[in-house]
């Protein structure tokens, strides 16, 4: 618990922000100025408790972080704080080193809690494009090979490191998956088309972790038929209020697309083709996650519709683990769904690992790594381990804290080595709220395999249409520097019952 005290609360989002990088999941509690004095004052109580006071007066902020023991940092910044544009990042700074020094700890990510790091980079690169005068028009990049000159990268590594005291390997990754996104969007208007998301709610079982619109074929298999009739008739709004702009990636996600019977995936398949320009789209992505939802029939569905892309989840190649957090699935399995869609004729494959499950540590980590490199998939796309409210393991937590780690920074660094044996680089990078340690999700391909659809989604550069239960779409003016969301309900009745409204809400914006 910290107890905190400040007589303005000019940066109380940073200072929240920050304290949760360095001490997960721990209750920060503002108190008044006796309180405080109270409370810091007082005999030796509870263990773990510390005490921050933030002081700020004319250009300058004073704090102070302390507990009952002789544990005491002390750090002072001058600054116009009132000025959040040229000042926000200096504050921030002196709150991580305030922290920092107080622990003895360093955060691979420095000072930086935001979502979509590579965005600052991308600003950085255009702004030195327009810099040298670089027109639209002009820009050469085909989307594939990015050739930056090595002066330029070390620049901005250099300059990543020290605004966001980020270590020199997550600066590093950072502007290579950065030079990636911005080639892909460069090669083309993505701006001026679209992209569709459709949403399928059912899994064969709900893992532990998941806190995505998610419901057992089990108990809601009935649910189907309303549900894809609800379904259609939305995506025959979108297909009819977007016949003027151009689809550039279709992506089938859920839940577990395959866990739908073969008869409404192929009800799918066809409906997707009648009502959309699937041949003229540049990517068409069904996740086929769960091993135990995937038959030959179903792959066949899939590469006779025409998608090209395909992903084939394990999160783990130790049962041990697949068997605690509900995946219900053999190990031995997710190699057979591996080598079926192979044979199918599959080319892109990917597959999802998780590092920091409950249970497991880096030996774990290697283990997977060497199963998942026998495979060689053409990409692959790696979590770490979110502590989501909505998820069983966290309204669960008591029974499984002994077990539960977290991700580190040796495992995402494992990751990074394995992929660069496999001949995958970066593409795609983004960070969440109640991962341990504040590090990232991001996705490794080989050349030429990287999914358009992440990139698109994390740079927020058009408009992503998203069909079904749980479904968020996001509608991107680029001329305002806006962005807008519409959400569909999570509950498949609710869905299905007011798929009118679903439909409606949509209206406002196309």
């Amino acid at each position: 618990m910290i107890y905190l005290y400040q007589n303005d609360k000019e940066y109380d989002y940073d200072v929240r922000a920050i304290a949760l990088a360095f001490y997960e999941r721990e209750k920060i509690i503002a108190v008044s100025e006796s309180e405080f004095a109270r409370l810091s004052a007082g005999e030796q109580g509870e263990e773990n408790i510390r005490f921050l006071s933030l002081i700020y007066e004319e250009n300058k902020i004073t704090g102070r972080l302390f507990d009952k023991t002789e544990a005491d940092a002390r750090q002072t910044v001058c600054c116009d704080y009132h000025d959040h544009e040229h000042c926000r990042n200096e504050v921030c700074r002196f709150l991580y080193r305030l922290f920092s020094e107080f622990t003895g700890r360093t955060l691979p990510w420095g000072m930086l809690t935001g979502i979509r790091p590579t965005k600052i980079v991308m600003k950085w690169m255009e702004e030195l494009e327009a810099a040298e005068g670089v027109a639209p028009e002009q820009k050469r990049h085909s989307g594939q090979d990015v050739k930056m000159p090595e002066t330029v990268r070390a620049s901005l590594e250099k300059r990543f490191s020290e605004a966001y005291l980020a270590d020199d390997q997550k600066a590093r990754l950072c502007v290579q998956v950065a030079s990636r996104e911005k080639a892909f969007l460069d090669a083309h208007p993505y701006e001026e088309e679209y992209s569709l998301y459709i949403g399928i709610p059912f899994c064969p079982t709900t893992c532990l972790y998941c806190s995505f619109a998610s419901f057992p074929v089990s108990k809601f298999g009935d649910r189907m038929e309303g549900y894809m009739q609800a379904l259609g008739r939305e995506l025959e709004f979108v297909s009819e209020a977007y016949a003027c702009k151009k689809l550039t990636s279709i992506y089938v996600g859920g839940g577990t697309p395959t866990a739908l019977s073969e008869e409404y995936l192929k009800v799918l398949m066809e409906q997707i083709h009648r009502l959309f320009p699937v041949e003229k789209a540049r990517e068409f992505t069904v996740e086929a996650g769960r091993p135990d939802s995937v038959t030959r029939e179903k792959l066949q569905t899939l590469y006779d519709a025409g998608v090209g892309r395909i992903s084939i989840n394990p999160q783990t190649m130790h049962q041990e683990t697949l068997d605690l957090i509900g995946r219900n699935h053999t190990v031995e399995q997710v190699k057979e769904a591996f080598y079926m869609a192979r044979e199918t004729g599959f080319t892109n494959i990917n597959m999802d690992m998780i590092t920091g499950l409950p249970g497991e540590d880096i030996s774990h980590v290697h283990g997977t790594l060497e199963e998942i490199f026998k495979m060689k998939p053409e990409s692959l796309t790696v979590h770490s381990l979110a502590i989501k409210r909505a998820a069983h393991l966290n309204m669960e937590m008591d029974k499984y804290q002994s077990l539960v780690k977290g991700s580190t920074n040796e495992m995402l660094c494992a990751v990074d080595e394995y992929c660069g044996k496999m001949g995958m680089l970066p593409y795609y990078m983004y960070r969440q709220k109640n991962i341990p340690g504040n590090l990232e999700n991001i996705g490794y391909s080989i050349p030429g395999k990287e999914c358009l659809y992440n990139i698109l989604i994390m740079e927020e550069k058009q408009d992503i249409i998203s069909c079904g239960a749980g479904a968020s779409t996001k509608y991107v003016f680029p001329e305002e520097n806006r962005i807008e969301r519409t959400e569909n309900v999570k509950n498949i009745d609710h869905y299905v019952n007011r798929i009118d409204e679903m439909i409606e809400r949509k209206k406002k914006y196309l």
